[in-house]
């Protein structure tokens, strides 16, 4: 009966490969397959334990070659490794099989892994790791007496697991938190994040495999401050008061937890753990990173140890926003351009004559002609309205500390040096030119979150303070120099136009700009249409990367406006002024809606405040207000002409600047100088 079994069980797995597979129709890969693929396939099916594990040694070594691989997969090399050399008797064997799955999982699409995880890969992982776990803490006889051949196989096969657990993470969710949920996997990777035996390579695959999984994950946060086994936090908190390449890879799953549990500034965790405690670890592994150097530090995942340190630095970069908030600080909206403000909400209406066309129709968008104007009010009212919606003059830099912000002083005084260098890095190498870019990313998070603070009255004094010679640095060490260079390189260009953008918007019109730096960005304006101006940047999403307000174009006409802004020179503003009004008064067809949109916002924000000295020499002189009335129908057009089904938000946009517009140049009327 027994033998019977064993008969029936070998049908039932064969029964998924029962139909023969064609042999491809190209002459070469049909020769490869009779010469290469089937002979190995059939060995790895052999009796003999030694021919099985030639073979699966073999495959393991042709697998990393397209043709190869693509023939293995038509044979259904999966079903066996997972159905037979996994569970062969030869540790040799296993651990081929576990290399041909992680080599199938890196070079394939994220499919391969759903595809692995619907195959129950994870019940296999979990075995293995078990055993792994078991040998690792054996006493007898101890790890460190077993034969080096022996432990070698035993890190090969722990490096292929994790490895694949990391790609299987990565493409999708719910095996992200199968993976979480499992604690024999979590018991794995804290400890190999917790023990000083395990190579060096093996170390750095388990702590980015950790980063991977800690991101966003409340429930691993808990896991690793409740691990009482290896005590894995307190080691990570040990590992990331160094500068190497483990101190670095400890505080990117720190950071992670740190941001999961919400330790911020004024809620720290722990012994009074934030992301405080991580920059200067972090800041120090940059110091000695140069052109040459940059891949020399140790690597995880691919990518230098410092291009991850600069990953963790913007991280932390754009969850100092919330940092910010939680502190009761007044942070005017979110650190993106295309949340900054869109213009008048219905509670803060302007006087409009309801027989003005200031307001798109009723039918479009939900909003009736005049509605604003049910309730008028007098011109003082329309006062507070507009400096609400134009925004305070730039505060005068106070004196003030930021003992209480420990992440901002931190990133001030340690780690910006440290990006700003890195920004003019010569780029000699790929490898440079990414660690260029990551700075450049790291250096715009911060920037972002700064700008969107609220300075009016003194608000947040202290930071101005702190961070207005920092935004001046940054212009004239960072921006200044790559624009001065004329790269042709469009994603370095959309890097640099937001960097200015926040860096500009941050500094209410007192950028140090020489005066001139306005016409390069006018001349990227031109030369971004025509082309795809929006290059994914360094972190970005599917979402953002399709979001039309990430558009160089319309990062273009941000840096533009900022840099025009009062107390701006009036030949800058004169300038940006006629080439935004041009822009409204050409050929809106040619014009992305996201651009028109942007460069309203940036009008309204130059010319809001009938005190400045632009609004009299330059909107009233230059006769601007009769541009804007002629173009109030072409942007109800232009609203109208959004499909707010496939871009909802962009029509929303558009449909508060068509009010907008009207509104404003109502209460230019009312305010035209005598």
């Amino acid at each position: 009966m027994g033998k019977s079994r064993r008969n029936r069980a070998r049908q039932t797995r064969s029964d998924p490969i029962a139909k023969p597979v064609k042999p491809p129709s190209d002459p070469e890969l049909a020769k490869l397959r009779e010469s290469k693929i089937l002979p190995v396939l059939k060995d790895l099916k052999s009796p003999e334990i030694k021919s099985r594990t030639a073979a699966a040694g073999a495959i393991a070594n042709i697998v990393q070659d397209a043709k190869c691989r693509k023939l293995l997969l038509r044979e259904h090399v999966v079903h066996i490794v997972l159905t037979e050399t996994l569970t062969d008797s030869s540790i040799d064997s296993r651990a081929a099989g576990w290399e041909i799955l992680k080599v199938l999982a890196q070079e394939e699409e994220a499919d391969f892994c759903v595809h692995l995880f619907r195959q129950d890969v994870l019940t296999a992982v979990e075995h293995a790791a078990k055993a792994v776990l078991e040998t690792l803490t054996a006493t007898e006889p101890s790890f460190a007496k077993l034969l080096k051949a022996q432990q070698r196989l035993v890190w090969d096969i722990t490096g292929s697991l994790v490895t694949l657990l990391s790609l299987l993470a990565l493409a999708r969710d719910e095996i992200l938190e199968a993976i979480i949920a499992n604690p024999t996997l979590l018991r794995l990777l804290f400890r190999l994040a917790s023990t000083d035996i395990a190579p060096k390579e093996i170390f750095d695959e388990a702590m980015s495999c950790l980063m991977t999984l800690s991101e966003d994950n409340l429930q691993l946060g808990q896991a690793i401050l409740n691990d009482q086994e290896t005590r894995c936090y307190d080691i990570l908190l040990k590992l990331a008061t160094g500068s190497d390449a483990r101190a670095v890879l400890a505080c990117g799953v720190l950071h992670n937890l740190f941001s999961s549990l919400q330790w911020l500034d004024h809620s720290p965790g722990k012994d009074g753990a934030c992301d405080a405690i991580l920059i200067a670890s972090l800041s120090q592994a940059l110091e000695h990173t140069t052109a040459n150097s940059g891949m020399t530090n140790g690597s995880s995942s691919h990518a230098g140890i410092a291009q991850v340190a600069l990953e963790i630095l913007a991280s932390i970069g754009t969850h100092l926003q919330e940092t910010l908030e939680k502190g009761n600080r007044s942070p005017s909206g979110p650190g993106k351009a295309e949340e900054e403000w869109n213009g008048f909400g219905d509670e803060d209406a302007m006087d409009v004559d309801q027989e003005s066309n200031a307001s798109p129709d009723e039918d479009d968008t939900g909003q009736e002609d005049g509605e604003a104007g049910e309730d008028a009010s007098d011109d003082s009212e329309l006062d507070e309205d507009m400096e609400r919606v134009t925004g305070p003059d730039a505060p005068s830099p106070e004196a003030g500390d930021l003992d209480d912000l420990p992440t901002l002083r931190e990133i001030i005084k340690k780690a910006i040096p440290q990006l700003i260098r890195l920004s003019n890095i010569p780029i000699t190498s790929n490898e440079s030119l990414e660690i260029q870019s990551h700075a450049l990313s790291a250096l715009n998070n911060i920037s972002w979150t700064i700008s969107c603070l609220e300075f009016a009255g003194g608000e947040n004094a202290s930071i101005f303070s702190a961070w207005y010679p920092v935004a001046k640095r940054i212009w004239l060490k960072t921006i200044a120099p790559i624009l001065e260079a004329d790269s042709a390189d469009l994603r370095l260009a959309t890097q640099v136009a937001s960097l200015a953008w926040a860096v500009s918007r941050s500094l209410y019109g007192r950028t140090p700009s020489d005066g001139t730096q306005h016409r390069k960005f006018i001349s990227l304006y031109h030369a971004s249409k025509g082309t795809n101006a929006q290059q994914r940047e360094p972190g970005q999403d599917d979402n953002e990367a399709q979001d039309p307000f990430q558009g160089l174009g319309v990062k273009c006409i941000g840096v533009l406006g900022s840099l025009a802004r009062d107390p701006a020179p009036l030949d800058v503003n004169r300038e940006v002024g006629v080439f935004l009004v041009t822009l409204l008064s050409g050929d809106t067809s040619q014009t992305p809606p996201a651009d028109i949109v942007e460069a309203l916002n940036q009008l309204f924000d130059m010319y809001g405040d009938e005190e400045a000295e632009c609004d009299r020499e330059v909107f009233w002189k230059d006769g601007f207000l009769k541009h804007l009335e002629e173009f109030l129908p072409k942007m109800k057009a232009v609203a109208k002409g959004i499909d707010k089904r496939t871009q909802p938000e962009l029509r929303i946009r558009a449909d508060e600047s068509a009010l907008n517009l009207g509104r404003f140049v109502q209460y230019k009327k009312k305010h035209a100088p005598k």
